[in-house]
């Protein structure tokens, strides 16, 4: 071959690879799902999880162009659903609804996981944030935090706890040992049922998200003594912080985000990101979440992953202090 014709073929190769970069990151950037989309909640209907998952649904159907499907897979803590997505294929048409910071809990409370939260999956974006109240059932004689800790001294309150290693039951056993209060746990399978009990006089605390929590509240079946936030929630402005009564600092509360099997491309992570938060922050869900106790909380994937790895290794000392194990 000659030179001349090397150097033709040669510039031929350059502008085939040039031509060609660019619109493989152009169709990197418009992935486009082709079959439905399964957003799995690791937990029963009716919980925080459960209520921005059914929100979010119709609208992120219509971005995405797909049915989004709802489907409830709960146990373990969540980590039933959880591992479910872990295992699935790395390919954005399986996605994890769930409290990112009780997830991140799991790998201190189970000594046996079927999976790894931080190998098997990644982040896409937190969704929302609801601080935990702290709710009594209307017998239970105290007003305040601290009328809640002398009664509970006594050895006659029974606390709720959503599921055991729950991030709400590492807030009660935060508060317990940061107060001196006094309270047995009673585990349930969910915060709905928790709820519930605690509604019929069964259990009398309970420390649950706001979203799930607040309608029992305002509907005078529950009494709420406090909020877990670091400042009080305008929606119910006269309910003091538990860090306002007593205990300097205190702040817990459920962090609702989305993640997806690790390996999942980072073209289809960004698509989900940028469609959900456009979702979360319409006008309307916002507005509605916000009715219900909850803050729209967004982050990048690299953000929700760091913000993971930080509860992961708070909640870790929480749960080596109270020397909580499960198998």
């Amino acid at each position: 071959m000659s030179i001349a014709r090397r150097r033709l073929v040669g510039s031929a190769c350059l502008a085939t690879l040039a031509l060609a970069a660019p619109l493989a990151a152009m169709a990197q950037a418009a992935w486009q799902p082709t079959r439905p989309i399964k957003l799995i909640v690791p937990y029963p209907p009716g919980g925080s999880s459960d209520i921005i998952a059914r929100a979010i649904s119709q609208p992120l159907s219509e971005a995405l162009k797909q049915p989004v499907i709802v489907e409830n897979r709960p146990g373990a803590n969540g980590n039933l659903g959880a591992d479910f997505v872990a295992k699935s294929a790395p390919d954005g048409y399986t996605l994890l609804l769930c409290d990112v910071g009780a997830l991140a809990i799991s790998p201190s409370v189970y000594t046996k996981l079927p999976f790894d939260p931080s190998k098997d999956l990644r982040g896409v974006t937190m969704l929302a944030y609801s601080p935990h109240l702290l709710v009594v059932h209307p017998s239970v004689k105290a007003n305040n935090l601290k009328e809640l800790i002398a009664l509970s001294k006594t050895g006659d309150l029974n606390f709720a706890v959503t599921a055991t290693g729950s991030a709400p039951h590492l807030a009660g056993v935060a508060l317990e040992r940061a107060s001196g209060a006094k309270w047995t746990y009673v585990p349930y399978k969910g915060g709905v049922q928790a709820i519930q009990d605690t509604v019929a006089g069964q259990t009398q605390v309970l420390m649950n998200g706001m979203l799930a929590t607040l309608p029992q509240v305002q509907g005078g079946k529950l009494k709420v003594l406090a909020v877990s936030k670091g400042t009080r929630m305008p929606l119910i402005g006269d309910v003091p912080t538990i860090a306002e009564q007593g205990v300097p600092g205190f702040e817990s509360g459920t962090w609702q985000g989305v993640r997806v099997a690790k390996g999942t491309p980072d073209a289809v992570v960004q698509r989900l990101n940028k469609e959900l938060i456009t979702v979360i922050r319409a006008a309307d869900i916002r507005s509605r979440l916000a009715g219900q106790g909850a803050e729209v909380v967004t982050m990048a994937p690299a953000e929700e992953e760091q913000f993971f790895n930080k509860e992961r290794a708070r909640w870790a000392k929480v749960v080596a202090d109270a020397n909580i194990k499960l198998d």
